[in-house]
C-alpha cells in the first residue's frame, strides 16, 4: 500500500473510467484516503494550469488548495457524462477569475479613495486636484486626528502607497487595512465638513 501513493499519476493517468468513477464514489463517502488519492492525483495537473494564469507560486498554491476544497464540498454534484478532469479544471479556471477580480477590486478601492475625498470638495467636476493651499489645510485637520489615522492617510493619500505596502509597514491584514482607511477617511470627511473648509 505504501507504494500506490508514488504511483498515483500513472495509476491515474491508466485508470478506466470505472475505476475513476469508483476512487470519486469512495471521496464523495468521505473516505478520506481517496479524497487524498483524488487530490494527489489531480494537483500537479491543476496547480500547473493556476500557475500559468497567475504567474505566481505562492499564489498559485494558496488558489490551488481553494480549488481542491471545492472540488470536495461539490463532489456531491459532479456529473459523470463530463470528463473528471475538465470538471476540476473548470473550477479551477472559475477559481482563477474569482481571485483576479478581488485583486482587481482591491486595487480600483485603494486608487479611488483619494479620488472621492477630492472630488468632494472640488470647485467644479472638471477640478479634481485640491489647491496647494486647500491640501495644507486637509493637512491640519488631519494633524488633529487619531495617531493611527494619521499615519494611514498620510500613507495612502499622499505618499500614494499601495494597500499592501501599507499592511506590510503596519503589520495589519489586507482587509483591516482597508477597513482602517475607510475608517480615516469617514472621519476626514465629517472633520472637514464641520471645519470652515470652503474651496469656493
Amino acid at each position: 500500500m505504501s507504494r500506490v501513493t508514488a504511483q498515483i499519476p500513472i495509476f491515474v493517468a491508466g485508470m478506466n473510467e470505472a475505476q475513476l468513477l469508483a476512487l470519486i464514489r469512495k471521496a464523495q463517502e468521505k473516505d478520506q484516503k481517496a479524497q487524498t488519492q483524488l487530490i494527489n492525483a489531480f494537483w500537479v495537473d491543476v496547480f500547473s494550469f493556476v500557475l500559468k494564469k497567475v504567474k505566481d507560486g505562492n499564489d498559485a498554491d494558496e488558489i490551488t488548495v481553494n480549488v481542491f476544497s471545492k472540488v470536495l464540498n461539490k463532489l456531491d454534484i459532479y456529473d459523470p457524462n463530463f470528463q473528471f478532469k475538465t470538471w476540476v479544471l473548470t473550477i479551477a479556471q472559475n477559481t482563477v477569475i474569482d481571485f483576479w477580480r478581488k485583486r482587481s477590486r482591491e486595487n480600483e478601492d485603494a486608487t479611488a479613495e483619494l479620488h472621492d475625498v477630492r472630488n468632494q470638495f472640488a470647485k467644479s467636476p472638471e477640478e479634481l486636484l485640491i489647491s496647494a493651499e486647500e491640501q495644507k489645510k486637509i493637512l491640519k485637520i488631519v494633524e488633529s486626528m487619531d495617531a493611527n489615522y494619521q499615519e494611514i492617510l498620510r500613507m495612502r493619500f499622499f505618499e500614494e502607497k499601495s494597500i499592501k505596502e501599507i499592511s506590510e509597514e503596519l503589520n495589519l491584514s489586507v482587509s483591516n487595512t482597508k477597513v482602517r482607511i475607510m475608517r480615516a477617511k469617514k472621519i476626514l470627511a465629517a472633520l472637514l465638513k464641520d471645519s470652515d473648509f470652503n474651496p469656493e
